[in-house]
């Protein structure tokens, strides 16, 4: 079994666009779809996307709850923390090895934590 997808929601479409857009924009990572309420973004083996809810309620951030991406180096872990920074996210635990990983923690714009991992 393998993870195919991911979906987050956000309460402001255009600017989380924005961000990912940026934040793909170096990586295999390309935005393939999107409609008034959902952005893809896919490459080989994986798609992620963001969504307005379908319940029309607020989206918000899971407590616990993050997706972690393998960059395949830590020099990509390194750059991908710096841009999130750069884009008006935040750190939630700087670059360094961790167990086995090398990782970096974040939270977008609508605070989804996301790990960058080698």
């Amino acid at each position: 079994m393998k993870m195919d997808y991911c979906v987050l929601g956000t309460n402001n479409m255009e600017e989380s666009v924005k961000f990912y857009d940026s934040l793909f924009e170096q990586t295999e990572v390309n935005q393939v779809f999107a409609n008034d309420r959902m952005t893809f973004w896919q490459c080989d083996d994986f798609t992620f996307a963001l969504a307005k809810p379908f319940n029309e309620e607020p989206a918000t951030n899971g407590n616990g709850t993050m997706i972690g991406l393998n960059v395949g180096s830590i020099e990509e872990v390194k750059r991908l923390y710096e841009k999130v920074l750069e884009l008006g996210g935040s750190s939630e635990g700087e670059p360094n090895q961790r167990g086995p990983k090398f990782s970096a923690y974040t939270r977008d714009l609508d605070k989804n934590k996301i790990v960058f991992y080698a």
